[in-house]
């Protein structure tokens, strides 16, 4: 019986193993396919609109055509597929290089893939709903709202809600790879000697988690907007013209605050991965360890963190006032400091090094020199006077694409340096040198004539009829970069076929622990249990890892220290094995072992697969069942302000389907065990669930953060007592929301007693305390909707018909973010009701981790509240 067969999962050769699985690698290489699909989807619609671009008149697509495609391509290119693309890599191969099994949440991690992919599907439907959206990637209010989107819109419509299907997957991502870096690595393997790939995702992920919670809830507004009518980026139209008093004072400048809070870490997000992919393939190509390390990734934690403040030089040409801007300039000058320090870090590195120009090196290579261009435009748009004279012309593009695209790039020829490690087959290196040059000069022969042809109007079609030269030769350019790449898919499917076998490495100083095992890796990653006790990669057995668990008390490991990426090259040339060590650099210098064995000295190859007798769980149809069922609500859901049948059952079936769907997955036996000896400082005393819940809110806190913000923006904007002209009388509302109050205090009360109840083995205990949760949260929902409903149906002489979701800005804000807490109430119900029967069913006695998991939530939800209160009912 085979591997897989024996782990419950299909072989690769069938295409049931593609939707049930959960493992790390499978999940990679979907990632990495479907990417590559989005990228040809967004590259066909730029080919497009080049064709269009070639004379300055609409004679092919038309201006709503344009439009649309301009738009599309943006969002798909980098929502669905850089991003992602690199994603695919992480999946794969982050793992390995830190020496865990697998993910943290394995289902979590194919729930997160299915989530993306049908995001990305939804975005292709909404071409059949009319027409999809057209307002630009930034999509900027308010020409994101219904009032200015011509028909029905509800193309547009599918777009915003499969950006918020996406952006779910990227949180579920973030939660899974932060648990994952900081519970499971290798014993021995500190934070700051994980690989460079694995140090720049870890980063990545966390600007993810925040940053794509402000996008979140830009989204989750404007989709209230399109759905239930709120007004938060509506203005109101009188006749063909926009209303000159807006009913909603700086929405427009709101949206822009968070699009772009979340917008400028995007770039970086992107970017950050492609690094790590450049600084491994220089090692590798080099021979030398990249010079600089420490300050390298110091350098890389600074971009991180000064990520998020320097969003507002996209809004130098609004109204904010000079000394901010001056201030934003400053931090905007500031973050290229350290990419100065990075980019001299690679050229040290490639100068101090024996460099052989593989295809991974060209491109990576590549990449680097494009991004210095890339790197040098951006920082005249940080110039507060240059950036008036370039704003909104082709100049940004060329810029914005000689980063973002040198970042795909670096992507590609990651996927040539570890094509081999997922393939087990080495591709032709003549056609893929072949695919970096025409590739190279498609690229700069597209992108480069922009920046001479700056004057053209940004997302307009028509332009100067003497700038027509230099659009021809970006259209030719154009196409040149697409044909390059038939070059690689024919490559890379020959190669899959008919390509040599690599062997576990074949790369002569590539060091870091994936190449230390066979390619493709087995099921379960490695042939014993990770260590860098010795200070290079070993492999323990079961015999040896319950001896170190014994001495320690623990299966945490001490807080030691060992290089493990960037090997050396000999004076001599290239190294007489083919295999190399898997540790790479020893802390002494110089190259490890070759072949990997066991701390009791066994070779690697006889060591068990896990220490336990039971076995990881790899498959499960679950996490698939939810992403279509939430994808059927979506879909509904777009279409349900029109009164249409279809469009309302759709949702409604689409939701009924994705609860059963999660329930099933709770109730389905699935095991992922922790690793039985690892480093987790300084989590070492969090269990992995938690850390997981506490990442989760984390993020919670920044969308919390958004809409209590919204709010506060836009009523400053609007004045913060005239806004009382648009509430309804205190007296009316107080009272509901100090009564929720209380409510609320007294259900958290409970959970610590369901805690304490669960600890001394009191099953009735446990069992009321947490059905007494249920009953003050259901008395909070039931207060709130009679509270809506009360105001739904007030009549006043301000408020005639009511102060419904859509009578004005005031009663947007209080519904919208007063809603979003319930819901959150409304998910801690559903949890707290499944715990209540397990209670009842005899779980959790002398056990009481997953009522404070759950408590950590509940706590959060009520303590949202104590904000929410005096916002919206006192002040």
């Amino acid at each position: 019986m085979s591997e897989s067969h024996e782990h419950g999962l299909p072989p690769k050769s069938s295409i049931s193993r593609w939707f049930l699985t959960t493992n790390h690698k499978d999940i990679g290489v979907l990632y990495l396919v479907t990417a590559l699909f989005f990228f040809v989807f967004g590259g066909t619609l730029a080919l497009l609109f080049r064709l269009e671009l070639i004379t300055p008149a609409a004679d092919l697509l038309g201006p709503m055509g344009y439009n649309q495609a301009v738009s599309t391509h943006g969002l798909l290119m980098v929502f669905w597929f850089i991003s992602p693309f690199a994603f695919g890599f992480a999946n794969y191969l982050v793992p390995l290089q830190i020496g865990a099994d697998d993910l943290a949440f394995p289902r979590l991690n194919a729930l997160s893939y299915w989530l993306y992919l049908f995001s990305g599907v939804l975005m292709g439907v909404s071409f059949f709903q009319g027409m999809t959206f057209a307002g630009g990637w930034t999509m900027y209010a308010p020409l994101n709202t219904p009032a200015y989107i011509p028909g029905e819109g509800l193309g547009a419509t599918s777009v915003v809600l499969a950006l918020i299907m996406f952006t779910a997957a990227v949180t579920l991502g973030s939660v899974n790879f932060l648990t994952t870096m900081y519970r499971m690595r290798a014993e021995n393997l500190r934070m700051r000697d994980i690989p460079i790939f694995s140090l720049s995702i870890n980063l990545t992920v966390w600007m993810m988690l925040f940053a794509f919670a402000a996008l979140l809830a830009a989204l989750m507004i404007l989709a209230s907007d399109h759905i239930i009518g709120t007004n938060y980026f509506q203005y109101s139209i009188d006749g063909t013209t926009m209303a000159t008093d807006a009913d909603n004072p700086g929405a427009s400048l709101l949206w822009a605050h968070l699009f772009w809070f979340f917008g400028h870490p995007e770039v970086y997000i992107v970017f950050f991965p492609a690094l790590g992919v450049m600084a491994e393939c220089f090692q590798t190509f080099t021979g030398r360890r990249l010079v600089g390390r420490k300050w390298f990734i110091i350098s890389m934690v600074l971009v991180a963190l000064q990520s998020f403040v320097v969003w507002m030089h996209h809004m130098f040409l609004t109204g904010i006032n000079l000394p901010i801007k001056t201030v934003f300039m400053a931090t905007t000058i500031g973050i290229s400091l350290p990419f100065d320090l990075m980019v001299f870090s690679l050229i040290y590195t490639m100068a101090k090094g024996r460099v052989r120009f593989t295809t991974p090196f060209l491109f990576s290579l590549g990449a680097l020199l494009l991004f210095i261009i890339g790197g040098i435009t951006g920082v005249f748009l940080g110039a507060i006077v240059l950036d008036y004279q370039f704003r909104g012309t082709y100049w940004v593009v060329a810029h914005f694409h000689y980063v973002m695209v040198a970042g795909a790039t670096a992507l590609f020829g990651g996927l040539y340096y570890w094509y081999p490690k997922i393939t087990g087959k080495m591709y032709d290196e003549t056609l893929g040198k072949l695919h970096f040059a025409v590739y190279f000069v498609g690229f700069n022969l597209l992108y480069f004539p922009m920046f001479i042809a700056w004057e053209t109007p940004r997302r307009v079609f028509q332009y100067p009829q003497e700038l027509q030269i230099w659009h021809s030769m970006a259209t030719v350019g154009g196409f040149l970069l697409g044909a390059s790449f038939l070059i690689m898919f024919y490559n890379l499917f020959a190669s899959l076929w008919r390509g040599e076998d690599a062997g576990d490495s074949p790369w002569a100083y590539a060091t870091s622990a994936e190449w230390a095992v066979s390619s493709p890796p087995p099921l379960e990653n490695f042939p014993g249990v990770p260590s860098y006790a010795g200070g290079s990669l070993s492999f323990l057995d079961d015999e040896e890892v319950a001896e170190r668990t014994r001495k320690s008390g623990s299966g945490v490991a001490a807080d030691g220290g060992a290089a493990t990426d960037g090997g050396t090259a000999a004076d001599g040339g290239e190294p007489s094995t083919g295999r190399r060590a898997s540790s790479g650099y020893r802390p002494g210098g110089g190259t490890a072992s070759v072949t990997p064995v066991t701390a009791t000295g066994t070779p690697a190859a006889t060591a068990h697969e896990t220490s336990g007798e039971e076995h990881a769980s790899h498959a499960s149809l679950w996490p698939f069942l939810v992403s279509l069922g939430g994808f059927i609500a979506f879909f509904g859901l777009s279409g349900v302000r029109t009164g249409s049948v279809v469009y309302v059952t759709l949702a409604a079936l689409g939701g009924l389907a994705t609860f059963g769907a999660l329930f099933g997955m709770a109730r389905e036996p699935f095991h992922a065990p922790e690793m039985p000896i690892a480093e987790r400082w300084p989590f070492a005393k969090v269990e992995k669930p938690k850390l997981g819940m506490w990442t989760f809110l984390a993020s919670d806190i920044v969308l919390f953060g958004a809409f209590i913000g919204s709010y506060a923006f836009v009523r400053v904007a609007y004045g913060w007592t005239a806004w009382h002209h648009d509430l309804i009388p205190a007296e009316h509302v107080t009272m509901p929301g100090l009564i929720n109050t209380y409510l609320l205090l007294t259900s958290s009360f409970l959970v610590v007693l369901a805690m304490v109840a669960a600890e001394r083995e009191s099953k009735k205990g446990t069992t009321a305390a947490l059905a007494g949760t249920f009953a003050l949260g259901v008395g909070f929902l039931i207060n709130k909707g009679l509270e809506w409903q009360h105001l739904f149906h007030i009549h006043t002489e301000l408020f005639p018909n009511g102060w419904n979701l859509s009578t004005n800005i005031a009663s947007s804000t209080f519904y919208l973010t007063t809603g979003l807490h319930g819901a959150h109430v409304t998910v801690g119900l559903v949890i707290c009701a499944y715990m209540t029967v397990r209670a009842w069913n005899g779980a959790y006695q002398g056990d009481d981790r997953a009522i404070e998991y759950f408590g950590l939530y509940w706590h959060f939800v009520d303590i949202v509240w104590l904000f929410l209160f005096p916002l919206f009912y006192i002040l």
